[in-house]
């Protein structure tokens, strides 16, 4: 049988893009960092987004049933781990410049990309819940690198400036 720790220990070795989740309703504005996240299909556009369901803004996705995803660029790892800390919710959305698309729940406005989302269905398994997002818009911004998460730690990939050697 394989143990929760070595499996976070084998996940840990997983590259993945760092996302900030948000989502707003009438209990205002809520989001959290993940990394789990990938795209479904394209015909509908679809994306899985999973979150604890000890999280204390897991209710508020579940009531608002809209959320966005905003991946982050290398220079946004401070934001990053201000949706990580214990700082309340508005607290956290005092990092960054923030507006919204369809749904209203909130964009990044210097994303690599933003997805906003309606959440179709919601799957339980374990401790998470699986979010079924369709997206219904897409922001771009013109960044040349990613943040990522590899090993327990923050990376940067992308596109890097060719120097010519004369």
């Amino acid at each position: 049988m394989i143990e929760a720790t070595g499996f976070r220990d084998a996940m840990s070795l997983l590259t993945t893009a760092v996302n900030v989740v948000t989502t707003k309703g009438r209990t205002g504005a809520h989001g959290f960092t993940a990394s789990a996240v990938c795209s479904v299909t394209d015909t509908p556009p679809t994306l899985l987004v999973c979150m604890n369901q000890t999280s204390r803004s897991h209710a508020h996705f579940i009531e608002n049933k809209t959320l966005s995803v905003n991946v982050l660029g290398a220079q946004h790892e401070p934001i990053s781990n201000a949706f990580t800390s214990k700082l309340s919710s508005q607290e956290r959305f005092e990092y960054g410049s923030w507006g919204t698309l369809i749904t209203g729940a909130p964009i990044l406005e210097d994303a690599l990309v933003s997805f906003d989302c309606e959440i179709e269905d919601i799957q339980q398994v374990g401790s998470h819940s699986i979010f079924m997002c369709r997206v219904v818009a897409i922001s771009q911004s013109e960044q040349a690198e990613s943040l990522v998460y590899f090993n327990r730690a923050y990376s940067r990939v992308g596109q890097v400036d060719q120097v010519e050697i004369a």
